[in-house]
């Protein structure tokens, strides 16, 4: 039997991803190349993976794009409300969560991954999985916050 998605885990749209992004008022990245800085809608960003001295940033539209910063640099210039770091290698954008998924490994040890809307699945630290369930939860509840000040409501 499929566990049914509990309504705070829904998935945003991509209208909704663009109205959230304004109400938190995330800004662009402004990320170095070769003599030159470029401009990148940070609420595009899906997912951040850290590859040594680079960062390779995944786009909802299924682009990639690799920067030669580390990965914690780029974690000090991302939001802290709406993106999180589930690992060293992994920061997520939390508007394009679509599950999470406690998985059971046969020594017993529990493990969770999250699923993400262009069908990427990372794991969680373990030691980073309670921190991260407090994001989820706090970002859900400022969401739904900001929908009943605003009377709408975003979830797809």
């Amino acid at each position: 039997m499929k566990k049914a998605k509990s309504p705070e885990l829904r998935p945003l749209s991509g209208a909704s991803v663009e109205q959230i992004a304004q109400q938190f008022a995330i800004p662009d990245l402004t990320l170095p190349f070769w003599r030159f800085r470029r401009k990148m809608p940070a609420h595009r960003i899906v997912r951040l993976e850290g590859e040594g001295n680079y960062t390779l940033f995944h786009f909802a539209d299924g682009s990639q794009l690799m920067v030669s910063l580390t990965l914690k640099k780029m974690q000090s210039r991302l939001p802290a409300n709406v993106f999180v770091r589930l690992h060293k290698k992994n920061i997520i954008n939390l508007m394009y969560l679509n599950d999470i998924h406690p998985d059971r490994f046969s020594t017993g040890k529990s493990q969770l991954s999250v699923s993400l809307i262009n069908g990427d699945r990372v794991e969680v630290s373990r030691r980073k999985a309670s921190e991260f369930i407090q994001q989820v939860r706090g970002f859900r509840q400022e969401l739904l916050t900001m929908n009943s000040a605003a009377g709408t409501v975003p979830m797809a």
